[in-house]
């Protein structure tokens, strides 16, 4: 299994830059001006409103980070450059195992996610019109069954 670190405050700078490049490779449907909106709302909310946790390379970098809150995944990137690489996944069975994840919120246009989420039991229990902060990007409700 791949070693989850935790990760310091001082180290918020990588995390996002680690987000912007995973969404940049996967949240296709975003605008730019989107990503420029959500990008010091990740740095300065965020990140403190969750509890994080990450997979590093072997030159110590983070290539992949979750946060939970509450027992929801509410954030889960790989860098684009790690993808495929089952980082997502050492990830997840933490959060599930470890921090006793039992909700995701995913964007329904990243098919991938949704996907990836299917695959390991979660189940679209709703769906929003709207992201939390009134965008126009649908979110599915999803929660782990069985």
């Amino acid at each position: 299994m791949k070693q989850i670190d935790n990760i310091d405050k001082k180290e918020y700078t990588e995390v996002v830059a680690v987000w912007e490049a995973s969404v940049r490779a996967t949240h296709n449907f975003l605008k730019e001006e989107d990503i420029e909106y959500f990008k010091p709302l990740i740095l300065n909310t965020y990140l403190d409103a969750v509890e994080l946790k990450c997979i590093r390379n072997s030159e110590n970098k983070i290539i992949g980070f979750l946060g939970v809150a509450d027992h929801n995944l509410e954030m889960l990137f790989i860098h684009p450059d790690h993808r495929g690489k089952h980082i997502g996944k050492a990830l997840l069975n933490f959060a599930i195992e470890e921090l006793k994840v039992t909700k995701v919120d995913v964007n329904e246009q990243n098919e991938q996610a949704v996907g990836f989420y299917e695959h390991f039991g979660f189940k679209t229990v709703n769906r929003s019109v709207v992201d939390g902060t009134g965008k126009p990007y649908p979110i599915l409700h999803m929660e782990l069954k069985g």
